[in-house]
């Protein structure tokens, strides 16, 4: 069977090499960065993975190295290092920055993290603006516009393509319904819309498939439980850092999702707090459709109980103070 050139260059063009990605990690030594890492390097979606920290990451990408699974490691350690391992890169995974201790709130991050992350985001304009990009690091309703305005910075924003990580919170929405129903948490679909901190986090049980009910009193106690879930591994950790394991599995459950995408999986909707017309707010979490060139569509916020319309409207001004604080920092950069 012959086929035309034509016919081989046009197949050749026309699908990406997503198949064979290449992923950046930055902050791959971490808490969450190594268990991520694992994740990404046993993944089929993945050709060449890509290690950055400021410690550690021979060692990590050594060890990584050595599993038998196709995509091949490469590990860069240093400011001076950075800029090599973002070179070609299609999607970037940003778990870099300080966790929380005891007592603490996602915003005491900030200071830390808010220069941690304009620093990546600038090496990533400049070595890979076409990038995925999806952010970890927290304060999440924050680093996302501090992202936003690096790129702005550059020339090189593309609103489609940057992604606040919120899975973690869909992920334990899911966990926790499916415990309280008696269901296989695999099956439990539970949207989770606005921000990813405290009550900025808006679970959607009336949206949940399957259908699930609970009254008044469970509803609120489920809604807070998903709220504060963070700080509940927080707490049990007892100084020894906040949640990696079950962050690195959202992290990667997420990146997989944009992978799907890339390579023209239709139907892969994942929720992530993005630049958004949804609400008053500028940046907000719904439900998004990926396809190829990152969202294709907003599914926006769906139908809303009232209970969940009062979650909204409580969560509007603190998700606007995020968002001016971290523009504000870009502003003010030296």
């Amino acid at each position: 069977h012959f086929r035309s050139i034509t016919a081989i260059v046009c197949e050749i063009v026309s699908s990406p090499p997503q198949n064979n990605a290449k992923v950046a990690v930055l902050g791959a030594s971490g808490g969450i960065g190594q268990p991520l890492s694992l994740l990404l390097k046993n993944s089929p979606l993945v050709g060449e993975l890509s290690l950055f920290d400021i410690a550690h990451t021979p060692g990590v990408a050594a060890d990584l190295s050595h599993i038998e699974t196709r995509a091949h490691v490469t590990g860069y350690m240093g400011p001076d290092q950075l800029d090599a391992a973002l070179k070609g890169c299609n999607v970037v995974v940003i778990p870099a920055g300080v966790p929380r201790k005891p007592g603490m709130t996602r915003d005491d991050l900030f200071n830390t993290n808010a220069t941690i992350v304009a620093t990546l985001a600038d090496a990533v304009a400049r070595n890979c603006p076409e990038a995925m990009i999806c952010i970890i690091a927290n304060p999440v309703n924050s680093t996302i516009p501090i992202t936003s305005e690096v790129m702005k910075k550059y020339g090189v924003y593309n609103p489609n393509r940057v992604f606040g990580v919120t899975t973690l919170d869909i992920v334990r929405a899911n966990a926790f319904v499916a415990e309280l129903k008696g269901l296989d948490p695999a099956r439990v679909n539970v949207p989770v819309i606005g921000g990813h901190a405290g009550k900025t986090i808006i679970p959607l049980i009336s949206q949940a498939t399957p259908k699930v009910e609970f009254p008044a009193d469970q509803l609120s106690a489920l809604t807070a439980r998903i709220q504060d879930a963070g700080t509940e591994v927080v707490k049990a950790k007892a100084g020894a850092g906040s949640a990696t394991l079950s962050m690195a599995y959202a992290g990667a459950r997420f990146t997989f999702s944009v992978l799907d995408a890339m390579n023209g999986k239709d139907g892969v909707v994942e929720c992530a707090y993005v630049r958004s017309e949804e609400t008053e707010c500028k940046y907000f979490s719904t439900p998004l459709l990926l396809g190829k060139h990152g969202i294709e569509k907003n599914l926006g916020l769906g139908k809303l109980s009232a209970f969940e319309e009062n979650l909204v409207a409580d969560a509007i001004g603190e998700l606007k103070g995020s968002i001016k604080k971290g523009e504000d920092f870009v502003a003010n950069m030296k």
